[in-house]
C-alpha cells in the first residue's frame, strides 16, 4: 500500500503498514478536438491523521444528505480489514481536515460512522460525517467531489490529489489490471498510472480525478516500491491466465464507479440494491 504516513515515519521496515478523452467537434470542423480540462485543485479534499481523502457525493445524492468521506480501506483507524472482511455501520469519531482550493484547512469534519470498509476486491473506506453538503457549502463555499458512475477510460488524463501532502500528481490512466495482488489482499480491475504519478506514503486515499470531467474515477492506494513479487508494498499484476508481472516504481488506484449503485436515498448504504457489486459482509 501507499503507506499511511505514521508507518512511513515510524519505520520503513514495518511490513504491512499501508501505505483527456477526445470529443467530436462540430460537423463543420475537419478534425476532432480535445475537451478542455477542468481545473482540479484541493477544494473538497481532506487530510486524515495518516492518509488523504475527499468529501464525495454520488449522482443521486441530495444537498441535504449527510456528507460522506472516501479514503482507503487500509486507512481505517481500527486497522487493516482482513482479506474477505467487510465492515459496515461501525461507530467512528474520526476527524478530517477540510481543504479549500489552495490547500488550506478551513474546517474540521467529524465522522459518526464507518459506513463501509473493505480491502477485498477494492480498497475503500467510506465515512458518514455529522454535517451535510449544504451546510459545508454554506459555511465554507466548498462543494463535494462527484463520483463518476461509469468505468474510467484508458489514456484519460488524471490528477491524484493528496490532502495530506497538499500535492497534486498529474499523469494518465496507463491501463487496467485484471487482478492486483499484494500480500493477503487481491483487488479487481485496478487502475495503473503512467510513471509521472509517483505517489508516496500519505497519499493513500487520495481521489483520482478525470481532468475532462472533474469527477472521481478511482482512489489512490498502492505502488511497487522494491521490485518484489506480490508482497506488502510490492503489488504484482496477475492476468486472466495467471501470468504475473512486476512493475517496480509504478503506482495504482482502485476504481470507484461501482460505489454509487450501492447507495440509495439519503446516502444510505444498500448492498442489496440493484446493480450493487461491492463485496458483502
Amino acid at each position: 500500500m501507499n503507506k499511511p504516513l505514521l508507518a512511513v515515519l515510524s519505520s520503513v521496515a514495518l511490513a504491512g503498514l499501508g501505505a483527456t478523452p477526445a470529443m467530436a467537434a462540430p460537423h463543420t470542423a475537419p478534425h476532432t478536438a480535445k475537451k478542455a480540462a477542468v481545473t482540479v485543485d484541493f477544494a473538497g479534499t481532506v487530510s486524515l491523521s495518516n492518509c488523504s481523502g475527499s468529501v464525495i457525493r454520488f449522482p443521486g445524492s441530495a444537498d441535504t444528505d449527510p456528507a460522506l468521506v472516501l479514503t482507503n480501506g487500509h486507512c481505517l483507524e481500527t486497522g487493516f480489514p482482513a482479506a474477505g472482511e467487510v465492515i459496515t455501520g461501525q461507530s467512528s469519531s474520526r476527524t478530517f481536515g477540510l481543504l479549500n482550493s489552495a490547500g488550506s484547512k478551513v474546517a474540521t469534519l467529524r465522522a459518526n460512522q464507518v459506513v463501509y470498509s473493505t480491502m477485498t476486491d477494492t480498497d475503500i473506506t467510506i465515512y458518514r460525517t455529522t454535517t451535510t453538503y449544504a451546510a459545508i457549502k454554506s459555511s465554507y463555499g466548498i462543494s463535494p467531489l462527484t463520483v463518476q458512475d461509469t468505468h474510467p477510460a484508458a489514456g484519460s488524463a488524471i490528477k491524484v490529489v493528496s490532502g495530506y501532502w497538499k500535492k497534486i500528481y498529474s499523469c494518465d490512466v496507463d491501463g487496467f489490471v485484471y487482478r492486483l495482488k499484494e500480500g493477503d489482499w487481491t483487488w479487481k480491475d485496478s487502475v495503473r498510472y503512467t510513471s509521472a504519478c509517483d505517489t508516496i506514503g500519505g497519499t493513500s486515499g487520495s481521489p483520482v480525478i478525470d481532468t475532462s470531467t472533474g469527477k472521481v474515477v478511482a482512489v489512490n492506494n498502492t505502488g511497487n516500491e522494491d521490485g518484489e513479487r506480490c508482497t506488502e508494498n510490492n503489488p504484482c499484476e496477475v492476468d486472466q491466465n495467471g501470468n504475473v508481472t512486476v512493475r517496480q516504481g509504478i503506482n495504482y488506484a482502485e476504481e470507484t464507479y461501482i460505489i454509487p449503485a450501492c447507495f440509495t436515498t439519503g446516502n444510505k448504504l444498500n448492498l442489496s440494491a440493484s446493480g450493487c457489486t461491492l463485496p458483502k459482509p
